[in-house]
């Protein structure tokens, strides 16, 4: 069983939630505005949540605050629910580091699902957490990188694409994420140039590693890198 923190000042949204959670042997905690979420999630005495279901529009301090703080210094779960469908709001729920992102109106059931798959995903993390992929090696001096310990030919762009997913395996990168990081210093490049860097990286991975699959493209958000093959 796993204590949810689900943070929605809504009674008819809360309500949806409370039986379903209940049923799948979860515990369910209640809070109604974000100052009071973070304080929770970051200054938990005892029994700190496992996961927050966490509301954008709130009193006191909004959802997307509440992840940019929590993010600076925690990896605690959160899947944002809100009425904010518009890709941007999406997009940047993602970015500040939000797991998942469920819009209103929503299957009960649906959420019930997403919150075990990112328990799943999280007890998974915490086997190895701080360990960058063992398969991919870099000289940062160098500029260089070897992957299964053979050289790869990478442009510039190329390695600090891969440099970024292979530390973090399974972490899922949005593009604006990838364009952060591998193009600070160009003002004029859209998200799509990273497609066209990823494309080739894979193609300079395949060619050492050709069944396995190491850059998956995640629809409609990003990328992430996996050390289990395809």
């Amino acid at each position: 069983m796993s204590r949810i923190l689900l943070v929605e000042d809504g009674r008819d949204i809360a309500s949806l939630l409370l039986d379903p959670l209940h049923r799948a042997g979860h515990e369910v905690e209640q809070l109604g505005d974000g100052a009071a979420a973070l304080d929770r999630i970051l200054h938990a005495p005892h029994a700190p949540p496992a996961l927050t279901l966490l509301d954008i529009v709130l009193p006191r301090i909004d959802g997307l605050q509440v992840i940019e703080q929590v993010r600076s210094r925690s990896d605690h779960p959160i899947i944002v629910l809100t009425a904010r469908a518009h890709e941007a709001d999406r997009l940047r729920g993602l970015d500040l580091g939000a797991d998942d992102y469920v819009c209103k109106p929503f299957s009960p059931r649906e959420v019930v699902a997403r919150v075990h798959t990112v328990l799943r995903r999280h007890a998974q993390r915490d086997l190895s957490v701080g360990m960058a992929s063992s398969a991919v090696a870099f000289d940062s001096a160098m500029g260089e990188a070897w992957l299964e310990g053979r050289a790869l030919v990478l442009t510039r762009r190329e390695l600090l694409l891969l440099r970024a997913l292979s530390r973090e395996p399974g972490r899922v990168f949005t593009r604006a994420k990838l364009l952060e990081v591998a193009f600070s210093e160009a003002l004029d490049v859209n998200e799509r140039a990273v497609d066209g860097h990823i494309k080739n990286l894979r193609r300079k991975l395949a060619a050492v590693s050709p069944t396995h699959g190491w850059i998956r493209s995640v629809y409609g958000v990003g990328f992430s890198f996996s050390e289990r093959p395809a």
